[in-house]
């Protein structure tokens, strides 16, 4: 009898959720209208080969040495001259950190404030030993079967020259911007743009510039990514993960291993239950915040089960965050992150050593701060080792989370209306960018900074990204020169008083 109780009670709960979800939908399921616009007609064959170009070049940046490549840079920078002779002699231009570049398109209108769009030059090294796995040369930069191959084609040459080939026309028609137009391209991004991005933003702070919004790459366009949903998905990054590493080092007295010490007293041993307690009690998640969001606007157009728990946070909430917990994408959405990455100890098999270091990574949550972090990993060294003789210290290049960029603001309805001109039946939601890019460097001179490519993005694609087979598609590509177009044409105008 209690069990049929049961039975009922649930099957009641089910269907008020549904009917819920229902009227859920309903109110939220509608975007704006937006008109269409005429096509822009692109060189598409043109721009392929161009982009093929870029990749070419080894544009692989150093961490410890800055002068590596330079050549290969170089030549991209004269490239970029020669392709696009009308935007040189339209734009000013400078080199900042000695390989990075700053473009100034001036504004008409010197009271509106400029905005700024973003893309980086170096790229990452192919990893050793996975040459032989690519279809064509990781730096042939080949044109076949609709793609353009090679390291760079996505990530981020395919922007930098998107945004060149959109800047070239709008100057051959004779367009001229109300606001002024910046166009930065750091020479480091992929080891944290202390070089490039961070010189160029503080070039622009002591210049007294406000910039009224930045566009950077980030995340993507998704197609058959999300279960439940069937229409392409823009993700547009309004906030960026903080970022910090920090090292550990226990100390024991060093002996030979045939007489150990207590259990749970060498260096190893406490090392151990160190990162053990610092994996097995993570930073608490939660679908709030910027996923939060992203989650309610994408639920109204998903399908079955999804659009149901979705819409309905309330009650199927622990369900849906354990289902995403359990995946390792949509796990960093919702938490700060916490990775082992590096553990050293010992040279000798029958040797304790003295000294065991490690290094933990995380990726700080909009929240979660540097300080609040380093102080919980000291207490949860100290409570599993019952000591507090230990090292602990941060890596340089910590970095707190960027603020979040208010979807309720014109600039972001900017954002959202251009992907969906230019990408019709696109749904746009805000989303939180995982990883580093060069904008975190722009927090202090701009309130609207977006992290978004309008790169297509298939679940068979992503293993592409910084891995084998790198590329995107000529058509593709030429969806980003539209969308470029179409921005600066629309977003480099003033504000109407």
């Amino acid at each position: 009898m209690v069990r049929k109780l049961l039975v009922g009670l649930l099957a009641a709960v089910l269907l008020l959720a549904a009917v819920l979800a229902f009227n859920t939908v309903r109110k939220g399921s509608r975007q704006i209208d937006v008109p269409p616009i005429a096509v822009l007609e692109v060189d598409e064959t043109g721009a392929a080969q161009r982009l093929g170009e870029a990749v070419r070049l080894r544009t692989i940046s150093s961490r410890d040495d800055a002068a590596l490549n330079a050549d290969q840079f170089r030549q991209l920078h004269t490239l970029l001259q020669a392709r696009f002779p009308r935007t040189h002699a339209a734009l000013k231009r400078e080199v900042v950190g000695d390989l990075s570049l700053l473009y100034t398109w001036q504004g008409s209108n010197p009271k509106a404030q400029p905005i700024l769009l973003m893309a980086h030059q170096d790229v990452v090294a192919v990893a050793s030993g996975t040459e032989k796995d690519w279809s064509v040369d990781p730096f042939s930069g080949t044109v076949k079967d609709g793609f353009i191959w090679g390291r760079g084609a996505w990530d981020d040459k395919g922007n930098l020259m998107a945004q060149m080939e959109a800047v070239e026309m709008l100057v051959a028609s004779g367009y001229k911007p109300e606001r002024t137009v910046y166009l930065a391209f750091g020479a480091d991004e992929e080891i944290g743009g202390l070089r490039g991005a961070a010189r160029i933003a503080a070039l622009l702070k002591e210049r007294k510039v406000r910039l009224d919004f930045v566009v950077d790459e980030g995340l993507l366009i998704t197609e058959g990514i999300m279960p439940g949903l069937a229409k392409p998905a823009a993700l547009i990054g309004v906030a960026e993960k903080g970022y910090l590493s920090v090292v550990l080092k226990m100390s024991a007295t060093p002996g030979h291993a045939s007489m150990p010490p207590p259990k749970g007293t060498s260096a190893i041993a406490m090392m151990s239950a160190a990162l053990k307690r610092i994996d097995d009690d993570q930073l608490p998640g939660g679908i709030r915040g910027v996923a939060g969001e992203m989650f309610a606007t994408v639920a109204p157009e998903m399908s079955g089960f999804s659009r149901v728990a979705l819409s309905n946070l309330w009650l199927f909430g622990p369900i849906v965050q354990k289902q995403l917990e359990a995946g390792a994408s949509t796990n960093a959405m919702l938490r700060t992150t916490t990775a082992l990455t590096i553990v050293n100890a010992g040279n000798k098999d029958n040797v304790l050593p003295g000294r065991a270091e490690a290094t933990v990574n995380f990726r700080l949550l909009p929240g979660d701060t540097k300080e609040q972090v380093m102080g919980r990993v000291k207490d949860q060294v100290t409570q599993a080792t019952g000591s507090d003789k230990f090292e602990l210290f941060a890596l340089p290049g910590a970095v707190d989370a960027s603020r979040v960029t208010p979807t309720d603001s014109a600039q972001y309805l900017l954002i959202n209306r251009t992907v969906r001109e230019v990408f019709p039946g696109t749904l746009v939601a805000p989303g939180l960018m995982i990883g580093a890019t060069d904008s975190i460097h722009f927090g202090e001179i701009s309130d609207h900074i977006f992290k978004f490519s309008p790169v297509r993005a298939k679940p068979q694609d992503l293993p592409r990204f910084h891995g084998t087979n790198e590329r995107i598609a000529a058509s593709n590509l030429t969806e980003l020169i539209r969308f470029y177009h179409r921005l600066l044409t629309t977003g480099a105008k003033a504000p109407q008083n």
